[in-house]
């Protein structure tokens, strides 16, 4: 019974300076780069649907955005 516990316990303590001690693997993973792809233009601003304010004078339209 005892050679089976130190066994057990002998077992556990290697497994757990296993997993604790540094690794002296010195391999490193490459990151692939994505797929390159064309410049896609954003899709136009929907028309706006809003009414003017009362008063007659309408509001200046903003600027388109720069691309």
């Amino acid at each position: 019974m005892r050679k089976v516990i130190l066994a057990s316990v002998s077992a556990v303590a290697l497994f757990g300076i296993a997993a604790c001690s540094e690794s002296s693997d010195k391999t490193t993973t490459q990151s692939t780069k994505p797929a390159t792809t064309e410049k896609s233009t954003p899709p136009a601003a929907a028309p706006s649907t809003t009414t003017p304010p009362a008063g007659g004078q309408e509001q200046p339209k903003p600027a388109a955005p720069a691309q």
